[in-house]
Order: C-alpha cells, then sequence, then structure tokens
C-alpha cells in the first residue's frame, strides 16, 4: 500500500516537472527563436497611431525595415515631418503619408474618418494597424483629485482613439481577408490585480485588452490576427514622466529593444508580452498574492503623488 502512495505521488512529482520543462523550452523558443510571420502578407501598408515618440516611433522604423509603407498618424506636424524625413534617410523605397490628428480634441472622429476617406479613395492595401497612442496623468493621483480635463482625455485618448481607428481599418481588412491588428494594452491592466492612483488609466487599458481579445475571436476565421502587447516599463517620455524611469536597464528595455522583440510576436496569440524580461517579471508576479501586489502598488502611487506635491 505505502509502495502504491509512493509511485503516485513519484507519478505525480515528474509529471509536474515534465510540465515546467515543458513550459520553459515552449517559452525560450516563442520569444527567442519562433520566426515572425512576414508582415507584407497582410498587406504592403502599415498605420501606426503616436507615431512620433517612444515606441510609436520605433514600430514605425521597424515596419519599414520590414518592408511596408507607413501611414503615420499624431497630432504634430512638425514631429510628424521630422520622423517621416528621417525613416526615408534610411528605408528611400519606403512610401510614406502623414495625418495630423489629435486624439484629445472634440475633431478627432472628422480626422479619423479624414484618413479613412483617403485610404479608400486611394486604394491602400492596409494590412497592419498599431494602435499605439496613449496618455496618462500628469502625476499619481487619488481618483476624486483627478481633473476632469484630464480624465477625459485619457479616455478619448485610450478608448474612443482606439475604437474610432480600428473601426476604420477593420471593414477593409474583412473585404481583403487578411490583416493584424497591434493594440498597445499595459501592464497597469493585465499584470497587477489593480493600479491604484492611476486608476482610471488602468481601467482605459483593460478596456483595450478585453476589445482586443474580443475582436481576436470575431475577426480570426476572416483572416485578421487582434492581438494586444502588454508592455511593462519601456524607457519613453511617458514612462519618466509617471515612473521616474530615466535610462533603460535589464527591466526597462529601450523602446527599440522593445519594438523588435514585439515585431516578432505579431499574427499569433491574443494576448503577449514581448519582451522577454517583462515575462518573466510577469511569471514572478503571478506567483503573489493580490494583497500583496496591491499594497506594493498604492505604496508607490502614494510615495510618487507625496514627491510631486
Amino acid at each position: 500500500m505505502q509502495l502504491s502512495w509512493l509511485l503516485f505521488f513519484s507519478a505525480l512529482g515528474f509529471l509536474s516537472l515534465f510540465k515546467l520543462i515543458f513550459t520553459l523550452f515552449k517559452w525560450v523558443f516563442i520569444t527567442f527563436f519562433r520566426p515572425p510571420k512576414n508582415l507584407k502578407n497582410y498587406g504592403s501598408w502599415a498605420i501606426i497611431t503616436g507615431a512620433t515618440d517612444g515606441i510609436g516611433k520605433a514600430f514605425s522604423f521597424q515596419l519599414a525595415q520590414n518592408g511596408l509603407h507607413l501611414i503615420l498618424v499624431s497630432r504634430n506636424l512638425s514631429k510628424l515631418k521630422e520622423v517621416s524625413d528621417e525613416i526615408a534617410s534610411v528605408h528611400p523605397t519606403t512610401k510614406i503619408k502623414i495625418f495630423t490628428v489629435d486624439f484629445s480634441s472634440e475633431n478627432v472622429v472628422a480626422g479619423v474618418r479624414e484618413m479613412q476617406k483617403v485610404i479608400s479613395s486611394e486604394q491602400l492595401d492596409v494590412g497592419v494597424l498599431v494602435n499605439n497612442v496613449g496618455v496618462t496623468y500628469p502625476a499619481a493621483r487619488f481618483f476624486h483629485e483627478v481633473e476632469e480635463e484630464v480624465w477625459m482625455n485619457v479616455m478619448k485618448v485610450n478608448v474612443i482613439a482606439t475604437t474610432l481607428v480600428t473601426r476604420a481599418v477593420v471593414e477593409g481588412m474583412v473585404e481583403r481577408k487578411r490583416g493584424a491588428i497591434v493594440n498597445i494594452g499595459s501592464g497597469a491592466a493585465i499584470v497587477v490585480p489593480s493600479h491604484p492612483l492611476y486608476a482610471i488609466y488602468a481601467a482605459s487599458k483593460a478596456y483595450v485588452d478585453q476589445l482586443s481579445r474580443s475582436l481576436y475571436v470575431e475577426y480570426k476565421s476572416l483572416g485578421i490576427d487582434v492581438q494586444c502587447q502588454v508592455p511593462l516599463y519601456v524607457s519613453t517620455n511617458m514612462a519618466s514622466q509617471v515612473a521616474s524611469v530615466e535610462k533603460s536597464s535589464l527591466f526597462i528595455p529601450t523602446a527599440d529593444e522593445y519594438v523588435k522583440a514585439a515585431i516578432r510576436q505579431i499574427g499569433y496569440k491574443s494576448r503577449c508580452t514581448p519582451y522577454w524580461a517583462h515575462s518573466v517579471q510577469w511569471f514572478f508576479a503571478s506567483l503573489a498574492l493580490d494583497s500583496i501586489l496591491d499594497t506594493w502598488r498604492l505604496s508607490i502611487g502614494i510615495r510618487r503623488r507625496g514627491q510631486l506635491a
């Protein structure tokens, strides 16, 4: 009888170890060795919102390097021209169109419709959309302290803009039966159970995640791959503003480092954390109790609020 129990628990231990080893090797393969998809198979043009800084700018360069023509969207015309010229100097065969859209303004619907009209009239084969544009609070604040203009801008840019641009592009993808939509989410909505003192930002990114997962199911059979990418801290202006990130490190990649990893994951799962060190952080966060993570995030938020008060 004792021998039977010993064999039973030994088998369980072996299976658990096998599962752990299999999961590790699968993660290594997906993260470092799985070949990226040929993005030109989705179409010849890519749209990138928030294309003039940080992750959006890095995506623009990487997509041009992958042979796609670009539609760059941002609110700052001079920056758009500057980035367009930079890309053209490195990739002279890349066609580039620029659109000035302020996603926090009251004219955002008209701006997106104008872009949609040009895409339709010129029959641009838009195969890839990167919904990157996003904003957060200028500083950590309790919910009741956040000015209406600030939280309304967060909702307009992170929720309404993502929805509008996706809606403007997806119909053409359905007609062509191919396309890839990448929505940039945030660890604030997914990796940790809460993000106190940035509650509305976290909630807006939770919307992006659920929208992506639902659209993935809706459109997968129509040849359209929808994905929410979940970065943690990346060395960008936004991270510098809200988290005092001054430079890149092992766990905080530059925008270029992040996007090189992100490009490799397009077209696969409905949700992913492309950068390897972010995946490691997510794994360890998943082992912690929610109450511990809540307390930790709250203490960080309060400390940042005190620093900027």
